[in-house]
């Protein structure tokens, strides 16, 4: 069939014994049904009836009944079919229905959307994030700005630390979360996160009780996750690198096998590899001078309002510190 532009249907001709039917809007109209229309529909089927729906969008009953049948009458079907005193939708009714409700949803979010921009909200955050903040604090805090944010997007991005720093001085961040603060900017602590040298069980380096030394360092492959665990922004810490060998990965999972199958050793981040130290597939480093090193993650607020964030930003500043907060009680370590 073929939809013309006064909206009514023909069959197109038939080539070659090829019986399929396509449907194909030609030009673009406008809806003859009105927002005010749907809202009648939905108000006599939730509220039972005609005389409900009168007393609910305070509309006599004769308003009520002029618009369905107005609306049956544009639509061409029968939404409704009246069982005792009762107003019950017909099949094609209900899939109407529930497509009308999506359509009055999107309505009610875009009047709540534009009145959230009158009042000084932001129509979209960009936020940046280092790897090293745990997925399931990010997730949980953009699930509650989703539903708390008056329809403000956020755009997000997680990249390495060079490529936060790089963003914020060109201004194309607003809110980002990384391990330093570049100079000039302002950042505010927002947790800690353990880093653990670990090491397969069987690997021959390990005897019980034994120290591992600079010297037998030499003997071991350090894994380093290229970008993820940046050593040359740890390197403060003093045990970060070694002189011996280094493979460089591009991902977490690769510097997992290469340490379950003796290859090296690596500094990982401690809540991704604490399942498997609890299983004992991987186990702590013993290093002489400590096994576990401490990185600051940073809540620092970019844009063009750098020192006067809109209202958005700053609901999702005060989401993320309250999910890293009540993310205390899980392995990692949450700034006060």
């Amino acid at each position: 069939m073929v939809v013309d532009a006064h909206g009514t249907f023909s069959r197109p001709p038939v080539h070659g014994g090829d019986d399929s039917i396509n449907i194909q809007l030609s030009g673009a109209r406008s809806p003859r049904i009105s927002l005010r229309q749907w809202r009648v529909l939905h108000a006599v089927v939730d509220c039972g009836g005609f005389a409900q729906a009168s007393e609910y969008l305070h509309l006599s009953q004769s308003a009520i009944s002029y618009a369905l049948a107005k609306l049956q009458e544009q639509l061409g079907v029968p939404l409704l079919r009246i069982e005792g005193r009762k107003a019950q939708l017909t099949e094609m009714g209900c899939a109407i229905m529930e497509r009308s409700r999506r359509l009055i949803g999107d309505a009610n979010k875009i009047e709540a959307f534009a009145s959230a921009m009158e009042r000084g909200w932001e129509p979209e955050i960009r936020l940046v994030v280092d790897f090293a903040f745990p997925p399931s604090l990010l997730m949980s805090a953009l699930r509650k700005f989703a539903r708390t944010g008056n329809g403000t997007l956020v755009l997000l991005s997680e990249i390495p630390n060079v490529g936060i720093d790089e963003a914020l001085r060109q201004g194309s961040a607003d809110l980002a979360i990384s391990t330093q603060v570049p100079v000039g900017f302002l950042g505010k602590l927002l947790m800690e996160v353990e880093y653990v040298a670990v090491i397969s069980p069987r690997h021959p380096l390990l005897n019980p009780g034994k120290e591992i030394t600079m010297v037998d360092l030499e003997q071991i492959t350090q894994i380093v996750i290229h970008d993820f665990e940046n050593p040359e922004r740890r390197n403060g810490a003093g045990r970060w690198l070694h002189q011996g060998q280094c493979w460089n990965v591009a991902h977490f999972e690769t510097a997992i096998e290469a340490v379950r199958e003796g290859l090296g050793f690596a500094w990982l981040l401690k809540y991704r590899v604490q399942e498997l130290l609890d299983q004992g597939a991987l186990v702590p480093f013993p290093l002489q001078g400590g096994n576990v090193i401490k990185g600051m993650l940073y809540l620092i607020r970019g844009g063009s309002r750098t020192s006067n964030p809109g209202p958005a930003v700053s609901h999702l500043v005060e989401i993320l510190h309250s999910v890293t907060v009540a993310g205390s009680q899980h392995p990692y370590s949450v700034a006060a």
